[in-house]
């Protein structure tokens, strides 16, 4: 376990309606530049070169409570054995009713993340920020790995109840199921409002796979792919999550060994801080 805990956070135990931090270092479906497993311990070290002020909110982690419950053990080389023990871990952090936050690790983690959300929950709708689909009915003969994630998330809580943002690649078949059934929205002008009108008064689960973002300001991903986001459109989905019922989040697919300059996971690390206060004020907010 990495005994640090992300910046500023004193306590490994989840409290009630508070966000908590779980590590899920899984790396077992990746099939192309392999070494997301290494991204929690990573982004908790780079933690401590940004401050706990986040300008963009005018808000400070340090004045609310989240805590780091560090990584889930996923030694074994088992991919059930790793995902249902990130499910366990994460179903722990929701017996507290807190509010978990995961570091992966390649998307396949979301899975599991979902399935013990939705023994919690019947009703809320995920939010999939990601620059491929990931609705492979099966890829390279496995039913369940980074590229079929979403479309198993799907499988679970419908296809009405995925959203998705930033997807630029996939297969036509991929493609004609996002049209057909209404996924994929554009974050183009009026992309707030579509999601907003989607979202607004439910509870939300964010997926954010930071390969959302264009190369040019993420390299630091297993398969980049160009023409992506910038880290405003970024900050414009903050802002509008941080008014939604917020159940949890995840970020994923960032690869340390990609990043000679480490710039994309010290990025990674603020996007965490962000979300930390996403999930805070979205939480304070649902309270009201």
């Amino acid at each position: 376990m990495n005994d640090r805990l992300f910046l500023g956070c004193v306590s490994r135990e989840p409290r009630a309606g508070c966000p908590a931090i779980l590590g899920c270092p899984l790396d077992e479906t990746s099939t192309y530049r392999r070494g997301s497993d290494k991204a929690p311990h990573a982004i908790r070290d780079a933690s401590e070169s940004i401050e706990t002020y986040s300008p963009f909110f005018d808000r400070d982690i340090t004045d609310f409570f989240f805590s780091d419950s560090g990584d889930v053990d996923l030694t074994s080389p088992n991919l059930d054995s790793a995902l249902h023990r990130i499910e366990a871990n994460v179903s722990e952090i929701l017996r507290w009713s807190a509010l978990p936050l995961c570091i992966g690790g390649e998307h396949t983690i979301t899975l599991p993340i979902i399935k013990a959300l939705a023994k919690f929950s019947d009703d809320f709708v995920v939010v999939h920020a990601d620059a491929h689909s990931d609705l492979r009915e099966d890829y390279e003969g496995s039913f369940i790995n980074h590229a079929t994630v979403i479309k198993r998330v799907a499988d679970i809580v419908g296809p009405e109840r995925v959203i998705q943002l930033g997807v630029r690649s996939g297969t036509k078949e991929e493609f004609s199921w996002m049209r057909e059934n209404m996924t994929l929205i554009q974050w183009g002008p009026g992309g707030e409002k579509a999601l907003l009108k989607r979202v607004h008064g439910r509870f939300v689960y964010l997926t954010l796979d930071l390969d959302v973002l264009d190369p040019a300001c993420m390299p630091a991903t297993g398969n980049p792919e160009t023409g992506g986001w910038y880290y405003g459109d970024l900050e414009r989905l903050f802002s509008l999550l941080s008014g939604e019922k917020m159940l949890g989040a995840d970020l994923v697919e960032l690869n340390p060994s990609l990043d000679a300059s480490e710039v994309g996971t010290i990025t990674a690390a603020k996007i965490i801080r962000e979300l930390l206060i996403v999930l805070s004020s979205a939480n304070a907010s649902s309270r009201k």
